[in-house]
């Protein structure tokens, strides 16, 4: 019966153990606000720079919904301004969680990403 108990508070840490490793990198993840203070802005693009991106950090875009939006895209939607095949966000306080590798953002409305209104963040 002892024997039992045993493997039974084994097993408990074993799962515990693999919980932990698992969840490592969400526990670590920072989350971000893009733009800083200012927001989700015209002429953001170049907010990304001299910031290293980690897999499960949180961009937090903030603006008012009537004026922007957030679009994730690919890198042709990026460099043409384009959002088809985009994943639309308008709630004015979009939280993210970063893939690992390239991702891209931009607002739609018209003239908006041709006014900077896009970044591009790579996460490793």
């Amino acid at each position: 019966m002892a024997q039992g108990r045993g493997n039974s508070a084994l097993s408990v840490l074993v799962l515990l153990f693999f919980t932990f490793v698992l969840n490592w990198d969400m526990a670590n993840a920072i989350t971000y606000k893009v733009g800083d203070a200012g927001g989700w802005r015209y002429n953001v693009d170049n907010w990304p720079q001299g910031k290293s991106f980690k897999t499960g950090d949180i961009l937090v875009f903030n603006y008012n919904p009537l004026f922007h939006d957030v679009v994730a895209v690919d890198e042709a939607g990026y460099n043409n301004c384009s959002v088809q095949n985009g994943k639309v966000y308008r709630s004015g306080h979009d939280s993210i969680t970063l893939p690992q590798g390239q991702s891209y953002f931009i607002c739609s409305l018209p003239g908006h990403c041709k006014a900077s209104m896009k970044i591009a963040v790579n996460a490793a």
